[in-house]
């Protein structure tokens, strides 16, 4: 008999850290070289910090149009591989490279021609924004190495091996952290000295990454020879990854929208853009081990969707929750206990001290309600349902977040309160767990439920007639019904009615 894949056969909780614990690991040397980085750019001046800063929608927006394309792959190949279909996980592993290709080239333009403009629409201190500019320009026109790092790890996540993609990160991040200082100070380059680094980590990375899935990744096979783009798949992979690739650019709006809102109406200006920088630099210690996890749970969840077990499917997503909600409470905890030891890290200053400190406390309070979205949207991510994530994004953002900080910044500022503006945080994620929580139970009885009605039927079915010989009845059973899934009506609507379905 075939030898089951571990995605369908070990225990959930082992399964879960099996899968995400190296993905945590590597994203937590991420977010450490991202802090190091700030931290070496913080001891040059704090208008270089602030450009760092202020580069950071445009830098995130890069990032997401890499991860959301990565994840739209890693959903198709993970249903591919839980239905056999290995002919269809090679071509989307394949195309999924050619457009992290096309993302690198696309960055590249857009920084050239708006790097410019977008600094100065935020600051006239032309310090930050000749920084600022230099920063952008070598981190997108340099990106191949990000977009190339970021799909190859996600290849190897979506076969079960984490742990190479854990190992490939830890060299960009080692590279990153030991040239920063070199550059930056040794050289005299300061903030164009950390871009510089960054690039070249994240090319050590992609380089790795490749080499480990050409050598070590037998599930799949990249055939780069006579490669012509499928125009229907890619069509598919952004069907599942645009949603994410636009929340991701909500994201980068509601960051620019609030550097605005701070420097127009806080009294700090540009020091409160500042502190609010370090918060996602800081943030990313807490959020990090829970998007690695989300990402380790994706192809759980995919794989048994296409084997059609929903009583992995459900467990795998319960405790997900469970496991993402205590890593927040925890996050919670630190920043409310030392704000202050946290900030100094980036040499701040006592005007940065008493801004961040009550930002760091107040948003903190959104933490564990914004695990549970991000440990819920994995399954709308895996089941295609991504425009439920980009929809809640949206209400979070920009129905709620941004417009809720204007009025509390303006009226702040009218009474003598800088800190009321922090408060839009934890009542957006109210908003948003509510309607995640929507979203959830809509899916679970369209797409999850109905499920068990099918592995029934099918079970029926199968004790009626005389299985195939040397098969069980579940791998049987998972083959009928992932074979049924790919094949036809109920996949292609699925696409057809979400307009975009997301990973």
């Amino acid at each position: 008999m075939e030898k089951e894949n571990k995605l369908g056969t070990m225990p959930i909780s082992k399964l879960i850290i099996n899968m995400s614990l190296p993905i945590i690991a590597s994203m937590l040397v991420q977010a450490l070289y991202n802090i190091v980085d700030s931290v070496f750019v913080s001891r040059v001046c704090e208008q270089a910090l602030t450009a760092v800063s202020l580069a950071f929608p445009a830098q995130n927006l890069m990032i997401g149009l890499a991860t959301g394309t990565a994840v739209g792959v890693n959903a198709l190949m993970g249903r591919a591989l839980g239905a056999k279909d290995q002919q269809r996980a090679n071509a989307v592993a394949i195309n999924g490279v050619f457009l992290a290709v096309v993302g690198f080239v696309i960055s590249a333009v857009l920084a050239l021609l708006f790097a410019g403009p977008f600094f100065r629409s935020q600051t006239q201190i032309d310090y930050i924004i000749d920084n600022g500019i230099d920063y952008l320009l070598i981190c997108c026109c340099g990106s191949l190495g990000l977009f190339g790092e970021i799909m190859f790890e996600r290849l190897l996540q979506g076969t079960g091996r984490s742990i190479l993609s854990m190992y490939t990160q830890g060299l960009g991040a080692i590279v990153n952290i030991v040239l920063d200082p070199i550059f930056i100070f040794v050289f005299d380059m300061g903030v164009t000295g950390a871009a510089v680094a960054t690039v070249i980590g994240q090319f050590c990375g992609c380089i790795l990454a490749l080499i480990f899935n050409l050598k070590k990744n037998k599930e799949i096979h990249l055939q780069f020879r006579g490669f012509r783009p499928n125009w229907r798949l890619v069509g598919n992979i952004y069907a599942i990854g645009l949603p994410s690739v636009i929340m991701v650019a909500i994201g980068s709006v509601m960051t620019f929208c609030m550097n605005k809102i701070l420097i127009a109406y806080h009294s700090a200006k540009e020091t409160a853009a500042t502190a609010f920088g370090i918060y996602f630099k800081l943030n990313s210690f807490i959020f990090m081990p829970v998007f690695g996890l989300n990402n380790g749970v994706v192809p759980i969840v995919a794989y048994n969707y296409g084997a059609q077990n929903r009583l992995r499917m459900v467990e795998t997503i319960k405790r997900s929750a469970i496991y993402a909600s205590c890593i927040m409470l925890v996050g919670m905890a630190v920043f409310w206990s030392i704000p202050g030891s946290l900030l100094k890290i980036f040499d701040a200053t006592d005007t940065m001290l008493q801004v961040g400190v009550p930002a760091l406390r107040i948003i903190s309070l959104s933490f564990c309600m914004a695990g549970a979205c991000i440990a819920l949207g994995s399954s709308f991510q895996a089941l295609g349902k991504a425009v439920y994530s980009m929809t809640t994004s949206i209400i979070r953002q920009l129905v709620f977040l941004v417009p809720i900080a204007y009025v509390l910044a303006r009226y702040g500022q009218s009474i003598g309160n800088d800190d009321l503006v922090w408060w839009s945080y934890p009542l957006a994620e109210i908003a948003s767990l509510f309607v995640t929580l929507a979203f959830f139970r809509r899916m679970y009885r369209t797409l999850i439920a109905p499920l068990r009605r099918l592995r029934r039927r099918s079970h029926r079915s199968i004790t009626e007639n005389a299985l195939p010989h040397g098969q069980s009845i579940f791998s049987y059973t998972a083959a009928v019904s992932a074979a049924g899934f790919f094949s036809g009506s109920s996949w292609q609507k699925g696409y057809s009615s979400i307009c975009g379905r997301r990973i």
